[in-house]
């Protein structure tokens, strides 16, 4: 191949991810735009929660044009199973499916990172926030997760301060350390979610419970793929 044909097609392909790149930062403007209105939530400004952008990953800023060329072709394959469970999500919780497709490989990044099911992580998001990027509890919890940056500064630090945890990357990221660091404190899954909530001394478990159904019924969702797949 020419080198001249060599820069046409890497010039093509990093403009292709550029394209990509913004239709994801528009997907999550609308997806703050969509929760303008939460019951029991307190929102702060779109445009510091959209500051931080939401993507599966993040390329460097050195990156060669073959490398930013293959990241394009690859995220435009999605995972058959984080697919089903963001078609799951988005049609339970009535959010643009576009949008929800970055916060589920968001989940299953932290998830590899941290060692907590991935599943778990968006089921304590779908209890937490609704989904919701922009959510403030009155406490002062905030974001995807509802992480309460006073109590966490030591993890936020590193991202660059407080603020960041209105990044839903970070968001996620962080709150997957703080679950991970409960659950290995408490002993057990279910303490873990009750400390982590803040219900540590409730003896019926229930925000626990909450994040098990949902967990349980997107494990329904993908042990129900090869069935899928067959019947297709």
């Amino acid at each position: 191949m020419k080198l001249l044909d060599l820069k046409t097609r890497l010039r093509r392909g990093a403009i292709a991810l550029m394209s990509a790149t913004h239709t994801g930062l528009a997907a999550f403007g609308l997806l703050a735009l969509a929760f303008l209105v939460v019951d029991g939530a307190r929102f702060v400004p779109i445009h510091a929660a959209q500051a931080g952008g939401i993507a599966l990953g993040k390329m460097k800023a050195d990156a060669a044009p073959h490398e930013v060329a293959a990241a394009a072709i690859a995220s435009a394959v999605p995972d058959p199973q984080q697919r089903a469970v963001a078609d799951h999500l988005a049609r339970r919780f009535r959010i643009a499916a576009d949008a929800v497709d970055g916060l589920v490989g968001e989940a299953y990044v932290a998830g590899s990172a941290t060692g907590i099911d991935p599943l778990l992580i968006l089921a304590v998001m779908a209890v937490e926030s609704r989904f919701n990027p922009i959510a403030e509890s009155e406490f002062g919890a905030r974001g995807l997760m509802q992480v309460v940056p006073r109590f966490h500064l030591d993890k936020l630090a590193e991202h660059g301060g407080e603020e960041a945890v209105l990044d839903p990357r970070i968001n996620i990221h962080v709150g997957a350390q703080i679950l991970r660091e409960y659950v290995r404190r408490t002993g057990s899954l279910e303490e873990g979610l009750q400390l982590y909530a803040g219900a540590a001394d409730d003896p019926v478990q229930g925000y626990a419970q909450k994040v098990i159904a949902e967990k349980r019924r997107m494990a329904e969702v993908v042990a129900r793929l090869p069935r899928l797949a067959t019947a297709a």
